[in-house]
């Protein structure tokens, strides 16, 4: 089975021969029938998609920046402040759309907070269904199927990066080249955000998945897999020593015990979710305070709110975060020196 990597992705937007064949000519000049293949099957769609819908984590972000609002999407389970299932920034986004207004047909709002909600996906009557992004089984997959053309992820559950989402369900929305110009549009932003604070370049950090002030024991991680860290080399940071080498193919996270701390000395940065409560318990662990990310104060504490939730980088809650989170990572760089 052929499984796109980052570089052979690009070939979706500037070689569509690779992926198309025959078929008619969309407006914007893509041609159909568009065939993306992905980790879990091949997926044929037959003309250009006018009902979108995306299942898990902020895939319909990708439509939404490209100026379309999908007819349902899966409603925010973490981070959401007012409880309404819409992150700010997308929020914003419907706002900028029109979708806010009366009649303008809002998008359903899939709860899944026990799996997929199949048959409300199924009501939405969607032309296509986007989850580049996602943690789909071979039977979810096989499921939504049945329902709409499927864009799965290109090689493993949660593994695809900001990019490679916007790329897989751009190519999904016949939108390709649209999607490319989303990229270099995001990696300009992002470039003129981390200039400014030049204090983060070639610093170090590890992002500490959870810590429990009861138990100090263990310090689990994430990997060098996960989008949270990979998003730290888009901002000019890099992982230390001790992150790649607790990384494997395939896993997202990593733990250790406390008492071999001294693994993380190659560690500037420290960034974490918590609170006041959990920063002073580091700061008198025995074991934890020896880090020297930690003993120089160079934590950053996320909350579990939009900003922290926006460390987990997504194409509508970059520009969003940006100045915010580039801020307390340079903070934290500083006090690293």
């Amino acid at each position: 089975m052929l499984r796109f990597v980052r570089s052979s992705v690009i070939l979706i937007a500037t070689a569509f021969s690779i992926i198309a064949s025959g078929g008619a000519l969309a407006a914007e000049g893509t041609s159909y029938p568009i065939v993306i293949r992905h980790a879990l099957g091949t997926t044929t769609i037959a003309k250009k998609p006018e009902r979108v819908a995306t299942v898990a984590w902020a895939n319909h972000e990708v439509p939404l920046a490209l100026g379309i609002v999908p007819v349902g999407f899966a409603a925010a389970n973490f981070g959401d402040d007012d409880g309404d299932g819409l992150l700010p920034w997308v929020t914003e986004r419907l706002a900028e759309l029109g979708a806010d207004k009366p009649g303008a047909g809002k998008p359903v709002l899939f709860d899944e907070g026990d799996g997929i909600d199949f048959e409300a996906v199924a009501a939405t009557k969607p032309d296509v269904i986007l989850a580049s992004y996602s943690g789909l089984s071979q039977s979810d997959y096989d499921t939504l199927s049945r329902i709409a053309p499927v864009v799965a992820y290109p090689e493993s559950a949660w593994a695809t990066d900001w990019r490679g989402m916007i790329r897989f369900n751009s190519a999904g929305l016949g939108m390709a080249a649209e999607g490319e110009a989303l990229i270099t549009r995001i990696e300009g932003e992002i470039a003129r955000a981390a200039a400014g604070h030049p204090e983060l370049e070639g610093k170090s950090a590890i992002f500490v998945t959870h810590l429990d002030t009861t138990n100090l024991s263990i310090v689990s991680f994430y990997t060098a897999n996960d989008t949270r860290v990979k998003f730290f080399a888009d901002l000019g940071l890099k992982s230390p020593k001790s992150v790649l080498e607790a990384t494997r193919p395939g896993q997202f996270a990593a733990e250790v015990s406390a008492e071999r701390v001294d693994a993380f000395d190659d560690v500037d940065i420290v960034v974490t979710y918590g609170s006041q409560p959990l920063l002073d318990a580091v700061r008198a662990d025995p074991l934890l305070s020896r880090m020297p990310a930690v003993s120089k104060d160079a934590i950053v504490m996320l909350g579990r709110n939009p900003l922290g939730t926006a460390a987990n980088p997504t194409p509508l809650s970059i520009p969003w975060v940006l100045k915010d989170y580039v801020s307390l990572l340079g903070e934290a760089a500083r006090k690293s020196r």
